[in-house]
């Protein structure tokens, strides 16, 4: 059993932190939120996500998963330190790594004999190096530690899965003696036949950036297709289809839309936008992903307009606030800014989401909040769909055509085919399905 503190209960070190209890470690998790931590104490999940709960009150109740805020009691009991704090986004699209660089710092006092630190935060290529030399100015010349870069690569609404069975495990390292520790925290997933990818710690942190950004540039490409779609007449869920069947290419991340958002896709790519531009280079093929996803919104508010323009002073509903199904994360959500847009028009707008309501009401949008979608549709003169919750896969069209001011519904997940809501009387829009 090896010991490991896991700084920061956020979304990836609660999931993280859990999952390695689950491996049979013993773990510390920590963070400096009081309430936080009582919470978690308590039995209190503070995040969505499917299975969360169960894993983490099995391994509570085994001893092997603890919480507490003194950083330098876990620290000093414990053989790994994983750093998973939050690296939230600057207005430039730089990264901003204050929580990372204090964890590093405040973790540094409390080395008590040789410790493995482990950056599982996502952090720009050279992050990892300049923290162990911050690392070892405050801990002093004689610090006995080896760091690592481990990129996560956890899915909202399939983190338990995406933890305890991964596509890959990436480790970045320098050392014989802390990869031999990582391969030890991961020994399990060898049961799997899971691929290790073990290398240097600027490549690791660059294998996230890139994963992130080639999705990126797969959904903004799709969604570039579809615009040619409907001006020339061609259907986009088959073209996705045909290429989706070419090996080379895949059929995941081919589903035309929105577009992206999240705490992930968004962030990084910005991120390695401006990593590239400090050093020189224009990375075109990723900026153009970037700026292609921007203008989904656009494209979705004058879907709205073709219909019912102008649109001030009409009801709009809305189904579904966050970034994906199975998750109340709305950063970055396409919902976000194109409520605001709506808005902005004078438009009422109603909103129904199964989980993310109270985390939007945080935004303070003057919108009506419904009880479902049936609610959200009632008087309106147009219906949103922004999000493919499974409840939203099967709505009763006759129900919905007797409650809306009119029928007019602007599928932005390409949830339904076309002639079935029509067949229904309702005025249909998609992406890259016949209609501009």
């Amino acid at each position: 059993m090896i010991k490991i503190s896991m700084i920061g209960t956020g979304y990836v070190g609660l999931v993280s932190g859990a999952c390695l209890a689950d491996f049979g470690n013993n773990v510390f998790c920590i963070d400096i939120d009081r309430k936080r931590i009582d919470a978690l104490t308590k039995g209190e999940i503070p995040i969505y996500e499917p299975g969360i709960e169960h894993v983490v009150e099995r391994n509570v109740r085994s001893g092997r998963l603890h919480f507490m805020t003194d950083l330098e009691e876990a620290v000093t009991k414990s053989d790994v330190v994983f750093i998973a704090v939050g690296t939230p986004p600057r207005p430039d699209g730089s990264t901003d790594l204050t929580q990372a660089f204090n964890a590093a710092e405040q973790l540094a006092s409390c080395l008590n004999g040789y410790k493995v630190i482990v950056q599982k935060s996502t952090v720009p290529v050279g992050t990892t190096r300049k923290m162990a030399e911050r690392i070892r100015e405050k801990a002093g010349s004689g610090a006995q530690f080896d760091i690592v870069s481990n990129p996560e690569f956890l899915r909202e609404g399939s983190a338990i899965e995406d933890f305890l069975r991964p596509n890959r495990v990436v480790i970045g390292v320098e050392s014989e003696r802390a990869e031999a520790v990582m391969k030890k925290i991961y020994r399990p997933l060898y049961l799997l036949e899971t691929p290790v990818v073990i290398t240097t710690l600027e490549t690791a942190e660059l294998i996230k950036y890139a994963s992130n950004a080639f999705l990126a540039t797969k959904i903004s490409f799709i969604n570039e297709i579809a615009a040619i779609c409907d001006l020339v007449g061609a259907r986009v869920d088959d073209v996705a289809k045909g290429m989706g069947l070419d090996q080379r290419i895949g059929a995941k991340f081919l589903h035309a839309g929105l577009g992206y958002g999240g705490s992930c896709l968004p962030k990084d790519v910005t991120s390695l936008i401006h990593v590239a531009a400090s050093n020189k280079y224009d990375p075109k093929i990723i900026r153009a992903a970037h700026e292609v996803n921007r203008s989904m919104v656009g494209r979705a508010v004058e879907k709205v307009r073709a219909e019912i323009d102008p649109v001030a002073g009409k009801r709009i509903g809305v189904l579904g606030l966050s970034f994906k199904p199975n998750t109340d994360d709305i950063r970055e959500a396409p919902a976000i800014a194109l409520i605001e847009t709506l808005l902005a028009m004078n438009a009422k707008v109603k909103v129904f989401d199964p989980v993310a309501m109270d985390n939007f009401r945080q935004l303070g949008h003057t919108v009506e909040y419904c009880t479902n979608a049936y609610d959200a549709a009632e008087d309106c003169h147009a219906l949103m769909l922004l999000t493919e919750w499974n409840e939203f896969r099967e709505l009763d069209f006759e129900r919905l055509k007797r409650l809306m001011a009119e029928p007019v519904l602007i599928d932005c997940r390409n949830v339904y085919k076309p002639n079935i809501v029509e067949e229904h009387g309702f005025r249909y829009r998609s992406f890259g399905r016949g209609s501009a």
